[in-house]
């Protein structure tokens, strides 16, 4: 039996729009090269091989077969494995990023190899002392001016380091919170993504629906939960409404049986994953698909804020017990469109494995003591701005204390040398409000010459400046040589971590740019294929035209 006349036409324009449809998505892709986020297309097709209603009044013995080409729809070529590879990673060097630097601020304070600091004012002070044991100079009022002169350097040294970690661990909380600056922290950058996110699942499930793909919109989802991963650790979910999924998923005619899947778009799930005080992996849904409720407004998304408890001021930042975090879960509705109660965790003792937020919350609230943190399973395992703070506070109030309990010997309580800068008093000197005593700087007090020998008292601080027991079996100058060296071996391993992990993300990007990005080569080489295919379908409707001009012009000649 002779085929329709022009079914084979059918055939070859189906090839010629699906190779022109090739083409243009070809065309896409290279003008979309270098843009950033990208995800090379495809268009996917399917051999058309009617069954109905062809085959009812066709021979039974036909070969079902030529009816050429459906174009089926446009998609992403992308790996949703690779994408979760690439998240996971980003968290982890996000987080060693945002200790680095964190630990680069303290090292512009603390780092003495290239700069004279405390280190060098503790010896000056020794250096000088050794040039008063002359006891004709222990009384000589210039020789204790230039004493005088050296410890104030030392005290300089102290409050000035101490004001510089304190406002390193200033600017640690703005970049969390965004407080007393002008740039976004990472609370409402986290804020802003949630939205954009929660915007776009909207708009892109509508265009589906609708019959466009909206891959642009897709990239740019994309784009964003790869921002996201760098803040928090994130999960992403695809799933189909409650009205399309299990048994709704298909459409079912009068007798019950199965006539078709219902073509319906994936809403998508994006969580936060974090480990609770318990120890526990839990999950928290950030973005909840493209539900809005039943009035259509209520937002699909929460939102992260910080609380610090009683105190409202960034100089209470250093109280761990006045942080916490508080997510307001994505809303999950109820059948009457109602959001569900229970939509705001307090999110107290938790953790992240992973993100730069995770890495300003250790910074701030970390001693690196090694110990569990109470009320939680994490472990204090960072030195942060108050473990380098606490440390000065110790060298700065030994250091006053030893000055001060030697020049007032057995038989004085007022002879002191050094203290609290606030009152003048010798309780509660730190790094940051030690200074030359009032008396001291007046004249009213003098180094003491009640020993033996007038030179005891000189003797006695030369001998604590050698002192070892005091600081754990350092001098004064060493403590702050090993702190620096500390710093110094923090700041290396992160380092290493940090060029590690990069390594890696770097590895995994290459991985989906080779899958994901567009190749100038492979696009070239796709290019020549699809014009030789179209070149080939044209050659197939010229051939067909001739057979059909042979059957009209030759037949019954």
């Amino acid at each position: 039996m002779v085929r329709a006349t022009f079914s084979g036409f059918n055939t070859a324009l189906s090839a010629l729009q699906a190779n022109q449809k090739r083409l243009d998505i070809t065309g896409q892709n290279l003008s979309n090269m270098n843009t950033a986020g990208y995800t090379r297309q495809q268009l996917e097709a399917s051999s058309l091989n009617y069954t109905n209603p062809v085959s009812h009044y066709s021979n039974g013995n036909e070969t079902a077969v030529g009816f050429g080409v459906s174009m089926d729809r446009v998609s992403q070529i992308r790996d949703p494995y690779l994408d979760i590879q690439y998240r996971s990673q980003s968290a982890d060097c996000s987080y060693t990023n945002r200790l680095q630097t964190a630990l680069n601020s303290l090292s512009k304070v603390l780092d003495e190899t290239t700069i004279s600091g405390i280190r060098q004012a503790f010896d000056d002070v020794q250096s000088t002392l050794t040039s008063m044991q002359d006891p004709a100079k222990v009384s000589d009022p210039i020789y204790e001016s230039e004493l005088r002169t050296k410890m104030q350097s030392v005290c300089n040294l102290f409050n000035q380091a101490s004001r510089q970690i304190t406002q390193a661990e200033q600017n640690e909380f703005q970049r969390l919170t965004g407080e007393g600056s002008s740039e976004q922290g990472d609370v409402q950058k986290i804020n802003d993504i949630l939205r954009q996110i929660g915007d776009l699942n909207v708009q892109i499930k509508r265009n589906q629906v609708a019959g466009h793909p909206s891959l642009e919109l897709q990239d740019e989802r994309n784009l964003l939960l790869d921002e996201l991963s760098g803040y928090i650790p994130v999960e992403t979910r695809y799933y189909k409404d409650d009205a399309h999924s299990g048994n709704n998923a298909y459409d079912y005619d009068a007798n019950g049986a199965v006539i078709g899947k219902k073509d319906w778009p994936d809403d998508l799930e994006v969580s936060m994953n974090y480990i609770d005080a318990q120890g526990k992996s839990q999950k928290l849904i950030l973005v909840n698909g493209s539900d809005l409720g039943a009035d259509g407004l209520t937002k699909n998304y929460g939102q992260l804020s910080v609380l610090k408890g009683d105190h409202q001021t960034a100089a209470s930042i250093s109280d761990p017990a006045n942080i916490s975090i508080k997510f307001e879960k994505a809303p999950s509705y109820k059948g009457n469109g109602q959001a569900a109660a229970d939509v705001y965790a307090e999110l107290k003792g938790i953790h992240f494995e992973g993100g730069s937020l995770q890495a300003s919350l250790d910074m701030l609230q970390k001693t690196g003591t090694g110990n569990v943190i109470n009320g939680s399973t994490a472990v204090d395992d960072v030195r942060g701005y108050q473990y380098y703070s606490g440390k000065l506070d110790q060298l700065a109030s030994t250091f006053a204390k030893s000055m001060n309990d030697i020049n007032n010997g057995k038989n004085h309580t007022d002879q002191n040398l050094l203290s609290n800068s606030t009152d003048d008093s010798t309780t509660g000197i730190t790094a940051g409000n030690i200074g030359i005593s009032k008396g001291w700087t007046s004249g009213t007090i003098h180094i003491s010459t009640d020993g033996t020998n007038r030179t005891d008292t000189i003797l006695d601080m030369i001998a604590a400046m050698k002192d070892t027991k005091k600081l754990n079996g350092k001098t004064f100058a060493d403590y702050m040589n090993n702190l620096s060296t500390q710093l110094a071996s923090d700041s290396s391993s992160n380092q290493t971590a940090l060029k590690t992990g990069t390594t890696v993300l770097n590895s995994i990007q290459d991985s989906r740019d080779s899958l994901s990005g567009v190749s100038l080569d492979e696009e070239a080489t796709n290019m020549m294929a699809y014009v030789s295919a179209y070149n080939a379908a044209s050659r197939l409707m010229t051939a067909l035209d001739e057979v059909l001009n042979t059957l009209i012009s030759n037949t019954g000649a």
